[in-house]
């Protein structure tokens, strides 16, 4: 068969349609089975696991999510008696193991204790100046299935309460039973909760008795502090447990992916969960304070001292923490996913044998479990789990860096000795002692790719500053909008700089030149990921090293193609009879001169004779030589047509160079599926993930142009690949694409950010001056559409609604509103709902007091304070108190308990109702004293602030009417969410 059919039949030619149909096969399939794991929940089984019943943990989700149980709400009691109902109703109907032939082992002891007693006072954040101190009594629920290894004493009731010498470390399990004040907790933290239920059950069934300790904590008060998980630490059980998981939800359905983990070594119990789904980068995204809002993790892993797991689900942010947090939002898919990846993973911990998160105790009681490594985890579509230690990354990347710039190096070296090297040369010589020169122009593609990367990259980055400033918020109901409108974009610009330089000045380079610069660009980006892996530890950058592996190895292929290429001095020497044909052949379409143009004219080509296929392409005796490879014409020869250059230069494409010839025609698929599958693999699962977590957090008061540039860059880095193929590509799916993104353009910039699926969360707060009466209702948000919303509600007409920039949640909105009923008795006075006395005591020992200010010793005083139908209050100050204490309180060598800073906030919370707290505190000389002689005299050593009580149960109608008027009359499109630990809060002012 002719050359010429061959190549035009050859279906990996690299060609338009063999390219262009390729390529996008294969990004999308990649692209779309990585969005049906990212949002499809695999289904639960449609029998029950041995030890696991997934329609009564469905049901008790229903009963738990029944109605708001913050820890300040009377629902919080009520779910506090079921979940010791439930423990009970497990354990007792758990198959003794006569019902289990197979299996012999015992049935394990298990013990539950109903924390009523452990209580601890703790500064949050010592060293800043908006520190919060925070006095808590916990009602946590614990429940120890005791293990095959563990110690058959009681040991927790002796007086120090130590585990004995050899006892194994234990494993603990944690959720969370409160939910936020304006949630039902379905996803934060009931699913949690009940797959806790449910492995209480799993391990007490026979041939599941773990052979550690476990310890399945429900804890309370996770929503208003963490308070709960640092309560914990007073119980002595928690002294057993060396590792954890945490089950928590930021979401409303949806995967549970891992967040984050202490190490690699406890990670890896993770890899056992059917369906894994995470990535390190998220764990990276805490520890640099890309994400700020924390959960129980961070009091196990930094203040008691554990390695554990956070599991928790992250999406749709626009149903957390509001009443769509219920059942019906979420799924038994979604519950079986957290489910079997707690059992699963909660398994590998409590039957490990290795002893290696075995410790012993210290002398301040923090567990010491070993030291673990820093890991490098990730899922590959959702089935498969990879896990490996961080510092096997930094010496293979540090091994890359060094290994893959020498070979090329050593390749180019080989080329030039071959007298191959085509790469930046721009003419040849014919044999030793010719004087013959010819043009190859062979820089020509070297300067392509800066604007191929550049301006596509420049104008996604320019569509996300457009986009923040005239419709910020799209993202929030539109990501994918946003996604098509950035791929689109970067696409089809890609393809028309592309094919407008290849128009201008073809080149059979631009494939090499363009993996060279992508090699550059990725060994950067290599040498910066290593770094923050050794400096910082953060490994987040994995994905770079697949990326520059692929590059490297895709772009030694190109430089391997060149030696099939003829040696330059024989191309000179062959092409030197047609030179000045040659040169206006391989010059310009636009008509630019070659370089050199030589005088003398030969028909030696026109009289060579025809090669055969058995005829070698540069062998010796009667050789074919590269112009009978490439039929070469002599002068009486026009400049071929177009449609002509196959029928005179069949292994030629269109204009190129005719030295390209015998370059290989498949070997681009290689180094597109080196390059392609490696990208989408690893950038595409993080895209999707950031996306999910990021794109509906502006509501937040979180920054949009950070969204918009992260989805700009994640486009640029997913269509890169596509470069050094993309010249070749038709112009139907670029126009389509063109198409798609003047639509997605259009309808980013005009349409309206909120659906009733997607809401704009408004946080909602209610504070009444207790002493006037003064009421004032304030939703934060977005603006204006909180303006928007407010202005809808019955409460406001012809009200004047003030708007102000609020720190955090963009403007605050407020009004005079209708009068909440917290209390029991409607006809309580709103002055009778918080009570309080100051007792200010005397540190001068018999001195004056004026003589006392003067030497500037510190002052005190005893605040006494209750509220009604309520157990939560908080003390306010004007200025910062030195210290202060809690009567009757716990502290904690791990919990510090002042700040050098002083404190401003004291929140007090009770597990008993309309409880007396007393509390002292002392401070120093007010800084607030103004600068009038006689007030400065009148204001010098005083303390001024504000009692305020909180009242958070919003399950009763009528009982906060303007939370209910927003649920009922606000837009359709709008979501009340709480702006504080409570709804209402009721304040008076004091001065001591």
């Amino acid at each position: 068969m002719a050359p010429a059919r061959l190549s035009r039949a050859n279906p990996l030619g690299f060609t338009r349609w063999p390219v262009t149909l390729i390529t996008t096969a294969v990004y999308l399939a990649f692209l779309i089975p990585l969005l049906i794991v990212h949002h499809v929940v695999p289904s639960p089984p449609s029998s029950n696991p041995t030890g696991l019943d997934l329609a009564e943990a469905w049901a008790d989700l229903q009963v738990l999510t029944a109605g708001f149980h913050p820890y300040n709400s009377r629902r919080n009691d009520e779910v506090h008696r079921w979940l010791l109902q439930r423990i009970d109703e497990i354990l007792t109907s758990t198959p003794a193991p006569a019902s289990y032939a197979p299996f012999r082992e015992k049935k394990p002891s298990v013990f539950v204790f109903d924390d009523t007693t452990s209580n601890l006072t703790f500064v949050s954040n010592p060293l800043k100046a908006t520190n919060t101190a925070v006095y808590f009594e916990g009602t946590n629920i614990l429940v120890y299935v005791r293990g095959q290894d563990d110690s058959p004493d009681q040991w927790w009731t002796e007086p120090n309460g130590v585990p004995p010498a050899g006892q194994s470390g234990g494993v603990l399990v944690n959720a969370h039973y409160d939910s936020v004040s304006t949630g039902y907790g379905a996803t934060d933290d009931g699913v949690g909760v009940v797959s806790c239920l449910q492995l209480i059950k799993y391990f007490t069934t026979p041939g599941h008795v773990p052979r550690k300790g476990l310890v399945v904590l429900f804890n309370n008060g996770e929503e208003d502090f963490l308070n709960g998980a640092r309560v914990y630490g007073q119980h002595p059980l928690a002294k057993l447990p060396h590792t954890f998981v945490n089950l928590e939800g930021a979401g409303a359905g949806g995967r549970a992916i891992l967040f984050r983990s202490s190490d690699t070594e406890v990670t890896k119990s993770y890899m056992r969960s059917k369906y894994p789904f995470g990535s390190i980068l998220a764990a990276n995204g805490f520890e640099v304070g890309l994400i700020t809002s924390q959960t129980d993790y961070v009091v196990f892993e930094h203040d008691l001292g554990l390695r554990g797991l956070d599991v928790a689900f992250m999406e749709p942010r626009s149903r957390y923490h509001t009443e769509q947090d219920d059942s019906r939002h979420t799924s038994p898919g979604s519950l079986w996913h957290m489910l079997s990846a707690a059992v699963a993973t909660t398994e590998g911990l409590v039957q490990d044998g290795t002893g290696q998160f075995d410790g012993a105790l210290r002398e301040d009681e923090r567990v010491a479990s070993g030291e673990g490594s820093k890991g490098v985890w990730f899922d590959l579509f959702g089935t498969t789990f990879v896990v490996f230690q961080l510092h096997t990354l930094f010496a293979l990347s540090v091994t890359l860096l060094i290994v893959a710039p020498l070979v090329l190096l050593v390749t180019g070296t080989a080329l030039t000795r071959a007298d191959r090297m085509y790469l930046f040369r721009t003419s040849a010589k014919g044999e030793e002692g010719s004087e013959v020169t010819v043009s190859l122009q062979g820089l020509r593609g070297f300067f392509r790719f800066p604007f191929l990367f550049a301006i596509p990259t420049a104008v996604t980055v320019g569509l996300a500053y457009l986009v923040t400033k005239v419709n910020p918020l799209i993202i929030h109901s539109s990501e994918y909008a946003v996604w098509s409108m950035m791929l689109s974009a970067w696409t089809f610009l890609a393809w028309f700089v592309s094919r407008v330089a290849d128009f201008a000045r073809p080149s059979a380079l631009h494939r090499v030149y363009t993996l060279t610069w992508i090699f550059v660009v990725g060994w950067v980006l290599l040498v910066i990921a290593t770094v923050y892996e050794n400096k910082w530890g953060l490994a987040g950058g994995y994905f770079v090293f697949f990326f520059f592996s692929g590059v490297f190895v895709a772009t030694w292929i190109a430089y391997l193609e060149l030696f099939s290429l003829p040696r330059k001095s024989e191309y000179a020497q062959q092409c030197a009879p047609v030179s000045r044909r040659a040169s206006s052949y391989g010059g310009s379409r636009l008509g630019t001169a070659s370089g050199e143009e030589h005088e003398e004219e030969s028909h030696d080509a026109e009289e060579e004779e025809e090669p055969t296929e058995s005829t070698s392409l540069l062998g010796g005796g009667q050789r074919t030589t590269f112009a009978n490879y490439v039929r070469v014409a002599g002068d009486n020869h026009h400049h071929p047509a177009d449609s002509d250059i196959d029928e005179h230069y069949p292994n030629v494409y269109k204009h190129e160079q005719r030295w390209s010839a015998p370059l290989p025609k498949w070997t681009w698929v290689l180094q597109f599926l080196l390059i392609a599958p490696l990208v989408l693999i690893m950038v595409g699962p993080l895209s999707l993930l950031l996306t999910s977590a990021l794109h509906q957090t502006g509501q937040d008061g979180s920054s949009s142009l950070f969204v918009y540039i992260a989805l700009a860059a994640l486009s640029t880095f997913l269509l890169t690949p596509l470069l050094p193929f993309i010249h070749r590509h038709t112009y139907h799916i670029p126009i389509f694409l063109l198409l798609v993104f003047l639509g997605t353009l259009i309808y980013n910039l005009v349409a309206f950010p909120f659906s009733p699926s997607n809401r704009l969360k408004l946080f909602f707060v209610q504070e009444i001056d207790l002493s006037s009466g003064e009421n004032t209702v304030s939703l934060s948000g977005a603006y204006p559409f909180v303006l928007d919303a407010a202005s809808t509600l019955p409460s406001t007409a012809g009200q004047n609604i003030t708007c102000i920039d609020h720190v955090v949640r963009g403007t605050k909105c407020s009004w005079p509103g209708l009068a909440p009923r917290v209390v029991e008795d409607p006809n309580t006075p709103v002055s009778d709902w918080l009570d309080y006395t100051i007792t200010k005591s005397s540190t001068g020992g018999g001195k004056g007091e004026e003589e006392e200010e003067e030497e500037g010793k510190p002052k005190s005083a005893r605040f006494t304070l209750s509220g009604r139908n309520t157990r939560a209050c908080k003390l306010l100050f004007d200025s910062p108190v030195s210290s202060f204490s809690v009567l009757g309180s716990a502290s904690d060598s791990r919990f510090p308990t002042s700040s050098p800073v002083g404190t401003k906030e004291i929140r007090l919370w009770s597990r008993e109702w309309e409880n007396e707290w007393v509390v002292d505190v002392a401070w120093t000389e007010s800084p607030n004293a103004g600068d009038d002689a006689e007030d400065k005299k009148s204001k010098k050593g005083s303390l001024t602030g504000n009692v305020v009580c909180l009242w958070s149960d919003a399950n009763s109608v009528g009982a906060i009417p303007a939370l209910d008027e927003i649920k009922q009359f606000g837009p359709v499109w709008v979501a009340a969410t709480k702006a504080a630990d409570g709804l209402v809060e009721g304040r008076k002012s004091f001065s001591v």
